[in-house]
């Protein structure tokens, strides 16, 4: 059976593209043991707790929820960032298709649903498969509110996250 075309096999994202993630989602709440806590949102201050490397929802190391209190090793959060990034990286994969689609995109296109989950319903997904480069780049832009509220480094994420696309 023949290999199927660059553009339909399963991508993954790159390390500049881990690196981007990382920058903006940074490992907070690291103590001297080791150890990292979760901690609320930041704009709301509540739920979702957030653990490492943005990690929200299950807690897959100790079962039920990520919430006040969650503690992981510096390992358990690497782990759980490259599950999340597998996921993810597939969810962009079907959510774009065949669209041509650079690994600068690809990995700009990962760091924003892994922010948002919403590239099944961004526009900016519709503009890139239609080919609409600039278009889709400048719909980053519209996803820097938190809470209702224009989040300064929801935009800087988000103009990384652009200019990375364009490269």
């Amino acid at each position: 059976m023949p290999n199927p075309p660059a553009s339909a096999r399963t991508r993954s994202i790159s390390p500049a593209g881990i690196a981007l993630i990382k920058r903006f989602e940074g490992c907070a709440q690291l103590h001297t043991d080791g150890m990292v806590d979760a901690y609320p949102d930041p704009a709301s201050g509540g739920p979702p707790w957030t653990i490492g490397w943005g990690a929200t929802g299950r807690d897959h190391f100790h079962g039920g929820r990520i919430q006040k209190g969650t503690r992981w090793t510096q390992a358990q959060c690497d782990q759980r960032l490259a599950a999340d990034l597998v996921r993810v990286s597939e969810e962009v994969a079907a959510a774009i298709g065949t669209a041509p689609t650079t690994q600068a995109q690809f990995d700009a296109l990962v760091s924003f649903h892994y922010n948002t989950g919403a590239i099944g319903r961004a526009s900016l997904t519709h503009k890139h498969v239609a080919g609409d480069i600039k278009g889709a780049a400048r719909e980053f832009g519209r996803w820097v509110r938190a809470s209702g509220r224009v989040s300064k480094g929801l935009t800087r994420r988000r103009m990384a996250e652009a200019d990375l696309y364009l490269s």
